[in-house]
């Protein structure tokens, strides 16, 4: 797809544009210095303060898989690897040893991807460092030309690469295998995929290697960009630095492009398997020439026309999903990227019910050939291109709070594509002059562009299984080739005039105290209620808001938990003031607010979001939830149905039966455990009357509820939609309490196996856990020895014994609905090493119980989880996050400010005391393993 940051959503005088104008090319971004170095490399350098003390750099290799030999499928995703694991400034694994000790987290915020086309490497790094800097620039050079790729090493990464490749198998990649080549015909990327093949990964000679780094990593094939908190030319400065030295191969083998061939056949792949997880609908029609893109103003008048069309037939589609049969889970189409660069195509994705596939795909032929004879509707157009210019206009105030890894992404589009990168400024103004141009007539025309009798291909691919029909080739065929003789134009309802049908009845603010060190103010409502929120500015144009009360489904009886569990989500569905949700759907085209409500074990609440000019609207959706929602048995029947395509076959996939098969063995005593996904049994014992009615019960009484806002807030209109929408809910004095239903999990040493699947894949997961007395102190202890064991256990398992892709750790303790402590390891890894990295692991934990961790991995844990909790206090989520949560633990709510005091404050001593304390008792040993073959 084309990527402005406006990418899909969007007043009304005549515009005139001549053709000349729209001859004339997109300006490229004046807050980007922009060039290009004698040797051929590209930069790209702009200056952004959020996060403060930060930058985000980036090595773009124009070069991934299409570029390999026939003997090197796979290696330029080996090539990505080997970077990671010893250049010439940074050997062995001292590159991410030096990285994490400046609080830089491998994986998480250090990484890489390797596409057909193109290698890119993320490094975001601390900026207020002059010497942290230096070595970021040292890196992305080593990079680029300074991989020291010895035989010793090569040899040690392939066993990780064969795990990264090892999790790609199952039903998914063995249906890819059958129908990628239909999708991908006489293209040279159908043999080319990145994760290559394994019997060259396997045993590749270390030259060949050699020879694609020489070859693909030079500098007219690259890209720096630098974004962030930095003088830019300084950064210009040590590009060239770092940079300027280097030269092209005297004889540079070509960088050529491969095309994705038009073919006059419809291609139909229909593929079933027995693990898949889902059925799925994908239709595609190729383009027949090659992309174009945008450049000129003319090219973004047609990207905004191309935006409008998804946007309504997108529309159309998501209301279809609300009919109480509706054809599909989810469907989309949308117009852009293929699979690969060199092609575009106009696309069509569904995923439905096992037994709905052709009605999923006669939904969609049949919604492109009604736009096709009958067009959109102006009601239609008008309010697309009021959600077009909405988002924009969101994104537009925020501008200077634009987070610097968000700028990245295009200019890596522009570099490698052309792609134009104009800035939200220029797009907030240019949207505003094209939009009331742009026609029915321009937006209805393109359906004839994207539809067309060659180049389709169309992908079925679902579960096997007994009783269920496969479709045919035929039924397909004739489903693409039907006239839509019957169809009739698009009806577009009226849209509702409100969200209330309800008149509202203001009460008062009683009460106003505020809190210097937070900065929150605190009002108590006429009806008991309180309201507290936090003004920042963070975000010009964000308000988060969440509304939460003890009491939740611990509540329930053991017998109306499980009638109810699976039926809450209807309950939301149905929508509210007796409107239904394609209702409220249009009303809210151009406003931006939401409001979603929860009922979890031991809460109950509403979560929400809007833009300052749109606060009032996120008020009266909580008033209407709280108040008025709808009951409605077609929702709940359409709810179902979406429900059970997306759970039916999960059970199929190895990983999602092997987690409901560890749970269930957790939980065999567990009188209200009604498993992981909902079954044909726990359906038909699903009480959706009784949902609702203990919904209504868990909103009956604001009182008991603390709403939490933070964001750009004026105080006055706080004040004011308090007193009126939530000082007017329904309330009294009864308060609840948060309930503890009395289940534990056995005591002891267990180990459970699970046997499932055909490939020879192994997931283990090492559990400790159990009650005790809560300890901010061993809280924060337990969470670091999580964060400590994971850059151990990569150490070993991963880099040492190159028996994991992935690994990691993670300890908590909590108070409700019982103080607890739980500790968590888990990774996937082949059947065979399955028991030895076990017992790798659990060293791996003993080291730490008998000698605690090194003041090195201290240091490193410190170094990330301060560097982490600067950009987190800058963002309204973190805010809310720690609001809600001191909530429902009791705990005092300022202690957001004293985390780095806490960090600071633990010792080596006091992790070692919580591994030894937790990690020597009650533990629980899961491991899948493959079906065993006769």
């Amino acid at each position: 797809m084309k990527h402005f940051s406006l990418w899909m959503f969007l007043v009304a005088a005549p515009i005139y544009v001549t053709a000349q104008d729209l001859n004339s090319p997109i300006p490229f971004d004046p807050n980007v210095k922009t060039g290009k170095l004698k040797n051929g490399l590209t930069y790209y350098i702009r200056k952004n303060s959020k996060p403060e003390n930060k930058v985000d750099l980036r090595l773009v290799v124009n070069a991934g898989s299409v570029l390999e030999d026939d003997d090197q499928q796979g290696l330029a995703h080996f090539m990505e690897h080997m970077n990671f694991n010893g250049t010439k400034r940074f050997p062995k694994n001292k590159l991410v040893d030096y990285l994490q000790s400046i609080g830089v987290k491998f994986g998480q915020h250090l990484n890489a991807y390797t596409s057909f086309d193109e290698t890119v490497y993320f490094l975001p790094i601390p900026s207020d460092n002059p010497e942290k800097l230096e070595k970021g620039f040292q890196i992305i050079e080593d990079w680029a030309f300074n991989a020291v790729l010895t035989p010793e090493e090569v040899d040690k990464e392939r066993g990780v690469v064969l795990e990264e490749y090892r999790l790609g198998l199952g039903a998914s990649d063995r249906m890819e295998k059958r129908y990628m080549p239909k999708m991908l015909y006489k293209s040279h990327y159908a043999d080319r995929m990145p994760i290559g093949k394994k019997n060259i990964l396997e045993n590749f000679k270390y030259d060949v290697l050699t020879r694609f780094y020489k070859d693909w990593y030079r500098p007219d094939l690259m890209a720096v960009i630098v974004v962030g908190d930095i003088d830019v030319a300084a950064m210009e400065k040590k590009i060239k630095d770092h940079f300027e030295s280097y030269k092209n191969p005297k004889k540079e083998r070509p960088r050529g492009s491969f095309d994705l061939p038009n073919h006059a056949e419809t291609f139909v792949a229909i593929e079933t398997d027995k693990e898949a997880s889902s059925s799925d609908v994908q239709l595609m029609y190729k383009d027949k020439g090659l992309p174009k893109p945008n450049v000129t103003l003319g090219d973004f008048r047609h990207y905004l026309s191309e935006g409008l069309f998804s946007t309504m037939l997108n529309n159309r589609l998501e209301e279809l999903t609300h009919t109480p049969t509706p054809p599909y889970t989810f469907g989309y189409s949308y117009h852009g990227r293929s699979w690969v660069r060199p092609k575009e195509a106009y696309q069509s994705y569904a995923m439905t019910q096992d037994s709905k596939q052709l009605d999923a795909l006669k939904t969609l032929v049949e919604e492109n050939l009604r736009v096709k004879k009958f067009g959109f509707t102006q009601s239609e157009l008008d309010r697309a291109k009021t959600q077009f210019l909405a988002q924009i206009e969101s994104q537009y105030n925020d501008r200077d709070k634009t987070e610097s890894e968000n700028f990245v992404y295009g200019y890596q589009q522009h570099f490698l594509t052309k792609e134009a990168s104009p800035g939200i400024a220029w797009e907030y103004e240019r949207l505003q002059k094209e939009l009331p141009g742009i026609s029915l007539t321009d937006v209805n025309g393109l359906i004839k562009e994207y539809i067309r009798d060659d180049s389709r291909v169309v992908i079925l691919t679902g579960p096997e299984k007994d009783g269920l029909k496969k479709p045919t080739e035929q039924e397909v065929l004739a489903i693409l080739n039907s006239t839509g003789d019957d169809l009739t134009a698009y009806n577009d309802a009226a849209v509702i005039s409100g969200l209330l049908r309800n008149e509202v009845k203001p009460g008062s603010v009683v009460k106003k105290e505020t809190n210097a060190k937070l900065g929150t103010t605190t009002l108590t409502l006429s009806n008991g209620a309180k309201v507290t929120y936090k003004k920042t500015d963070f975000k010009n144009d964000e308000i988060l808001m969440e509304a939460v009360s003890h009491g939740g489904s611990n509540m329930y009886s053991n017998d109306d938990y499980k009638k109810t569990q699976w039926a809450n989500g209807a309950v939301y569905e149905a929508g509210f003031s007796g409107a239904k949700i394609n209702d409220i759907n249009k009303f809210m085209t151009g406003k931006l607010a939401n409001v979603n409500p929860y009922v979890y074990s031991i809460s109950e609440g509403l979560r929400g979001s809007a833009t300052p000019k749109d606060m009032e609207y996120m008020f009266q959706m909580a008033y209407a939830y709280f108040t008025d929602l709808n009951y409605d048995t077609d929702a709940y029947t359409a709810y179902k149905q979406k429900q059970s395509a997306f759970y039916d076959n999960l059970m199929s996939e190895p990983n999602y039966y092997f987690m409901q098969e560890f749970s269930a063995f957790l939980n065999k005593e567990n009188p209200r455990f009604n498993g992981l996904v909902p079954t044909k049994e726990s359906w038909d014992k699903t009480d959706y009357q009784l949902a609702f009615n203990k919904y209504k019960e868990r909103f009956a009484n604001a009182a008991d509820f603390d709403f939490y806002f933070v964001g750009n807030i004026d105080d006055k209109k706080m004040e004011e939609y308090a007193a009126k929408y939530i000082a007017s809910l329904p309330a009294s004095d009864k308060r609840e309490k948060i309930v503890d239903t009395g289940y534990r999990i056995p005591k002891g040493d267990f180990k459970k196996v699970v046997n499932k699947g055909t490939e020879p894949k192994s997931s283990v997961r090492i559990m400790y856990y159990g009650e005790t007395p809560y300890s901010e102190k061993e809280a924060s202890a337990l969470s670091a020895l999580g964060e400590i064991l994971s850059i151990k256990l990569v150490e070993e398992l991963r880099e040492n014994e190159s028996g994991v892709y992935g690994i990691g750790a993670y300890g908590s303790m909590s108070k409700v609905p019982y103080p607890a402590y739980n500790f968590n390891v888990s990774f996937p890894c082949g059947p065979e090493n399955a028991e030895k990295l076990t017992a790798s692991a659990l060293r791996e934990i003993q080291k730490i119980v008998d000698n605690g961790p090194t003041a090195t991995d201290l240091s490193k844990f410190k170094e990330a989880e301060l560097l982490e909790y600067k950009k987190n206090i800058r963002e309204n989520n973190f805010w809310m996050d720690n609001f809600t949560q001191a909530y429902n633990n009791g705990a005092n709510v300022e202690n957001i400010l004293a985390v780095e005091q806490k960090v600071n404050a633990l010792t080596a001593k006091d992790i070692q005391e919580v591994a030894k304390k937790y990690l020597t008792k009650d533990k629980v040993i899961g491991m899948l393993m493959p079906e065993e073959t006769k």
